[in-house]
């Protein structure tokens, strides 16, 4: 792709891109409204036993591509911040550790301190409205993507135990919905997430259905 291509493509990306959130135990919605509300499949839309995914993505804004393995940072009280990757499943029906996979890493920048972390338990998932906005998907079919706000505990490495709170925004997602992540680690909440910055990669999110 030549530079004046990418570019164009940079900018209209930054224009769309990403959001999600909610805290309701309802897992995903029926009667769900929105331009991903006549495609949610029946095992999301019908039931609340749906096999979710979430991520922490990447985004390569030259060919416009979403990919697992991406940063998200949020900051404490104090301005500290901690940055995190991760990714894993939840069955939106339950709270039992069985049914959640998935974790990833952590960094803090004061005190410094670093380390990986494990989700242990569901609290809740909400659907929202929006629509992919990327024409190509790595981590699976841009149809089966969703927004929508995740609540789930984690138990960090170091022994410490907190909320992670996954929140993606879509195109046509509610501006009240932010786009990243916020977690707590023991007694300290990074409660203000970073803001993705249009064309640069980072603190963007996306849930899929796993059929």
């Amino acid at each position: 792709m030549n530079a004046s291509k990418a570019g164009a493509v940079s900018a209209l990306l930054g224009a769309l891109l990403f959001g999600c959130e909610d805290r309701n135990a309802a897992a995903v919605s029926e009667g769900a409204t929105g331009p991903n509300a006549g495609t949610v499949p029946a095992t999301a839309a019908g039931s609340q036993n749906a096999l979710m995914r979430w991520d922490i993505v990447s985004i390569n804004f030259a060919t416009g591509t979403a990919s697992a393995g991406g940063t998200a940072s949020d900051f404490a009280n104090d301005n500290s911040k901690i940055t995190l990757t991760g990714s894993g499943t939840f069955r939106s029906n339950s709270g039992k550790s069985q049914n959640v996979t998935g974790g990833g890493t952590w960094a803090i920048d004061a005190p410094a301190g670093s380390g990986t972390y494990e989700v242990t338990g569901f609290v809740s998932y909400v659907l929202a409205p929006g629509t992919f906005p990327l024409p190509h998907d790595n981590i699976g079919n841009p149809a089966d993507a969703r927004s929508g706000l995740a609540v789930l505990k984690i138990s960090y490495d170091d022994g410490s135990d907190g909320v992670l709170i996954v929140s993606c925004h879509f195109i046509g997602t509610p501006d009240a919905v932010f786009e990243g992540v916020t977690a707590s680690k023991g007694f300290v909440d990074y409660w203000r997430p970073d803001v993705p910055i249009a064309g640069v990669d980072g603190n963007r999110t996306a849930f899929h259905v796993i059929n």
